[in-house]
């Protein structure tokens, strides 16, 4: 069976997902096995931490003990995310659209896998400097991605861009 180069670039997509995934869920496997219990390890004095954190909230702990909600908003949004990465133009002008996805899948995913197996998200990283609240690998691919695609949509890709982008339209031949 030959694959098409759709095929091809969402097997590229599930390999960049998965490992995304799979380098999140070791960093939090390292706190948890390091960290957990004991002192925070300065990194950068008065800059950055590692500090220990089970967080049973969502962004700065809101809805916390309510883990049904953030599992479901993730899903969704997992979920919704790869529908547009399938729906994407392959055209190269919207890879960094493509990446940002990803980025996004891969947090949503790697957060759910947490709140499902373990009940918390395993949060581990400090800016101390600003005291920025504790935050973890997941979470940097959603706000980095975020940005980014914010970035695409606001300042680089035009309208008729975008909609080029996720509308594929089928041309018709007369006979």
């Amino acid at each position: 069976m030959k694959t098409t180069i759709r095929q091809h670039r969402a097997g590229i997509a599930f390999l960049s997902c998965s490992l995304l995934i799979l380098l999140d869920q070791l960093t939090k496997w390292l706190a948890a096995r390091f960290l957990k219990g004991g002192s925070d390890l300065v990194v950068i004095p008065n800059v950055f931490e590692l500090h220990y954190l089970e967080n049973v909230g969502v962004a700065f702990g809101i809805l916390k003990n309510r883990q049904w909600l953030p599992i479901t908003f993730a899903a969704i949004i997992a979920v919704g995310f790869f529908v547009a990465y399938c729906k994407t133009s392959l055209k190269k002008q919207f890879l960094p659209l493509r990446i940002s996805m990803i980025g996004i899948i891969s947090g949503a995913i790697g957060n759910m896998i947490d709140r499902i197996w373990h009940g918390y998200v395993i949060d581990f990283a400090y800016i101390s400097l600003i005291d920025f609240p504790v935050f973890n690998l997941a979470d940097c691919y959603i706000v980095l991605s975020i940005i980014l695609l914010a970035i695409l949509v606001l300042f680089v890709y035009h309208e008729e861009e975008l909609q080029d982008a996720f509308i594929h339209k089928k041309t018709h031949t007369s006979k």
